[in-house]
């Protein structure tokens, strides 16, 4: 056995146990076929290639053939999310409070999170006119300056956003980068239209009600964003399981995460028992159940993966060269 197929086999660990077996000599013998014969490694392509075969065959073995369909719906609902949140948060931060309330600011602005809103409205233009590769480049930037704006704070010494306005953001954000490559040219303009409709709400709303939403960690404006989200993704849930399409429903379980940071006000007043649109909860319950939510949300979508497994016995799988059934 030469080097370069010693390292092909053993990217094979994606597959699973039983598919290697089977198709284990296939899948490497036709990786030797095409290779260089001086070379002794696969290459980063071919490596990400075999590990995405392996994650599809494993979908395939547990029902779940429209998970990734399914996540990249989720990825698109919550950079359009993104978008909406950041637009609004703009306008906020162009609402100075008046000078005899002693409250720093940065600049023209009311904090430093001016740069991150306006890298989400730029992914969301990129996302419009050049998807994938630009489109997940301008995300990841955005994402990478949101979750760095406390480190900013402090080293900077210039005032942030609240914490519980930054955390749904970044959550958002992390889903959102998964958003597909080839998006019909509707799709691509939501991002955008909810910026739009992000900054009209924010004019329309005033400064009162805009310093009372950005100071008060985004208690008025996210929990019904939150709760918008979730009631879009299940109605094309709803929608494509009509059409045996389950792909709306794996929608739904990659979107708990970030809808239960947005709506981490009304989870918290519920542990402290306070049921209302307004709860108040304290502010280590904030913590404490935003904490809770960002541990067990990811843990959310590889247990819907296992219970479909469990639940039901896949269609036989197709051999990813000859295109026979096992």
């Amino acid at each position: 056995m030469t080097e370069l197929e010693r390292r092909y086999r053993r990217l094979l660990w994606a597959y699973p146990a039983d598919y290697r077996r089977e198709r284990g000599d296939e899948i490497v013998g036709t990786y030797l076929d095409l290779a260089d014969p001086q070379r002794r490694r696969p290459s980063p392509a071919e490596a990400a290639d075999l590990v995405r075969g392996g994650l599809r065959q494993r979908l395939r073995a547990a029902g779940a053939n429209d998970l990734v369909p399914g996540v990249r719906l989720g990825a698109l609902l919550a950079l359009t999310t993104a978008a909406f949140l950041a637009a609004f948060w703009v306008f906020a931060e162009r609402h100075l409070p008046p000078a005899e309330w002693g409250v720093p600011v940065f600049g023209p602005f009311v904090s430093v999170g001016i740069v991150a809103w306006c890298g989400w409205l730029l992914a969301a233009l990129v996302a419009a006119v050049a998807p994938g590769r630009p489109t997940r480049a301008a995300i990841t930037v955005a994402l990478l300056v949101t979750a760095a704006l406390p480190a900013i704070s402090v080293v900077a010494g210039v005032p942030r956003p609240p914490l519980l306005v930054l955390v749904p953001q970044v959550a958002l954000g992390v889903l959102a980068l998964a958003i597909g490559d080839h998006l019909p040219a509707p799709a691509r303009t939501l991002p955008v239209a909810a910026a739009v409709a992000g900054g009209g709400l924010s004019y329309a709303m005033g400064f009162d009600a805009l310093w009372g939403a950005y100071r008060g960690g985004g208690e008025e404006l996210l929990p019904p964003t939150g709760t918008v989200l979730l009631t879009v993704a299940l109605l094309l849930a709803v929608g494509l399981g009509m059409r045996r399409d389950a792909s709306g429903g794996w929608a739904v379980v990659a979107l708990l995460t970030p809808v239960g940071l947005l709506n981490v006000h009304l989870l918290a007043g519920a542990v402290d028992g306070v049921v209302s649109a307004a709860p108040r909860p304290t502010y280590p319950t904030l913590v404490a159940t935003a904490i809770t939510v960002a541990l067990l949300g990811p843990a959310l979508l590889p247990a819907a993966v296992a219970l479909r497994r469990r639940l039901g016995t896949p269609p036989a799988a197709p051999c990813p060269t000859c295109g026979a059934r096992r």
